[in-house]
């Protein structure tokens, strides 16, 4: 039953309760728009490239703290050919004063049959290198709990084997570094690149949904509605946007680096395995890549989120 209220000619017939009203909660922002799901395409193209070079900069990185640990536990020392002077006696003399050395964990010689064999990836194989002065190496294995003096290595076989020098690969490991530097900085450069073409689509979606919907804004801002709701509406839906897209593109990323892992293990054994392992190790990402993948995404739909709630804001600044 109803109770009517008469003011002059009119009547207004209000419900005998509030259970009579009709109730629907709808979102400011459509849940699911052709903009929206575009946007979600674009998120995740966008987070997929990152995840993909923050992989690859993980992988590089693994690979070249391998090298250069393996690379700084090693030295070499050459001793070059002379006429006058029998070679293999040089070579067990120069062995025995590294033997001596402090701080030498393993001493190996090289016979002349496998130091030329170093030479068949330049000069390839079957060739006769018996007229050429290839000079032998002598390969030390550094002790992991002390360096050896590499200044008093080189002053005793400078004063007893004429020829010989020592080499402790640190051209190497400055190499691998630099290495190392630039996977890293070209990794920021992707991302940051990234975050931009992120923002941007994020601002003109935000701005497309503001332009959409402006009328219920400006009626909802113009009836009293504080302006962090009316953000908080619009931050909501972007922020799902964003963890939609980015949780697409980082397990489509993901995806693609195991089945890179699973390819190369078939090829155990070939060539090209060979040289996939030696630039990217075990192709593994380890828990510290996944993190930073898993990261990757919370910080798109972060940025997602955060570039809409300042647009909003700056319109409902304008409407002001």
């Amino acid at each position: 039953m109803s109770k009517a209220h008469y003011a002059g000619d009119l009547t207004v017939a209000t419900p005998a309760s509030a259970a009579e009203l009709p109730r629907s909660t709808t979102s400011i922002v459509p849940r699911n728009s052709i903009a929206g799901r575009a946007l979600i395409a674009v998120v995740a193209i966008m987070t997929f490239l990152a995840s993909l070079t923050t992989g690859a900069v993980m992988l590089v990185l693994s690979s070249a703290a391998e090298w250069q640990s393996d690379v700084a536990r090693e030295m070499t020392i050459q001793i070059r050919p002379d006429a006058n002077r029998d070679i293999e006696a040089a070579v067990k003399l120069a062995a025995d004063i590294a033997r001596a050395t402090p701080g030498v964990a393993e001493v190996r010689p090289y016979s002349a049959a496998e130091s030329a064999r170093l030479l068949e990836p330049w000069l390839g194989s079957g060739l006769s290198l018996d007229a050429l002065p290839v000079p032998r190496i002598i390969v030390l294995r550094v002790a992991s709990d002390a360096r050896p003096d590499l200044a008093a290595l080189r002053a005793a076989l400078a004063g007893k084997v004429a020829g010989a020098s020592v080499d402790d690969h640190r051209g190497w490991i400055d190499r691998m570094r630099a290495m190392a530097s630039v996977a890293i900085a070209g990794g920021i450069a992707i991302l940051a690149l990234v975050l931009i073409a992120t923002v941007l689509s994020v601002a003109f979606a935000t701005r497309g949904a503001m332009a959409a919907n402006r009328p219920i804004v400006e009626v909802l801002h113009f009836i009293g509605a504080k302006d962090n709701f009316i953000a908080g509406q619009f931050q909501g839906h972007f922020l799902i946007l964003g963890l939609q897209g980015g949780a697409l593109g980082g397990l489509l990323a993901l995806g693609v680096l195991a089945l890179g892992g699973f390819v190369t293990d078939l090829f155990v054994g070939t060539a090209a395995q060979e040289q996939t392992s030696a630039l990217f190790s075990s192709f593994s990402l380890g828990i510290v890549g996944y993190a930073g993948v898993l990261g990757q995404i919370v910080l798109v739909a972060a940025v997602t989120a955060g570039t809409s709630r300042r647009v909003v804001n700056q319109t409902l600044a304008a409407i002001e």
